[in-house]
């Protein structure tokens, strides 16, 4: 199994911060791995009016079953690189949903 580089990823007692980088406007929705220590998403919405970071969401809450609510973005709303707060995972739930050990 290939060397896979570690996540950015912050736990405390509500839950995690994660690190995302985002290519709006891609072809379909997929998780695309990790890149520079961020968990890389291609979304098919443009990075416009907040679309983009409105399929972010909608895409992270899918991924790991929990509520839209339950996340938000804490930094990089005009970027492509984001923070996001997920509440009630774990650094070990995050880690299991994407099949790293």
């Amino acid at each position: 199994m290939p060397d896979i580089p570690p996540l950015d990823l912050r736990e405390d007692a509500s839950g995690v911060v994660l690190k995302v980088s985002v290519q709006p406007k891609a072809s379909r929705n997929k998780l695309a791995g990790i890149h520079d220590r961020a968990l890389r998403l291609r979304l098919t919405a443009p990075p416009i009016e907040g679309a983009a970071n409105a399929a972010c969401l909608a895409f992270l809450a899918q991924l790991f079953r929990i509520q839209k609510s339950r996340i938000r973005i804490i930094r990089g709303h005009r970027s492509r690189q984001k923070w996001v707060r997920m509440e009630g995972l774990t650094r070990a739930g995050i880690m299991e949903r994407l099949g790293i050990p």
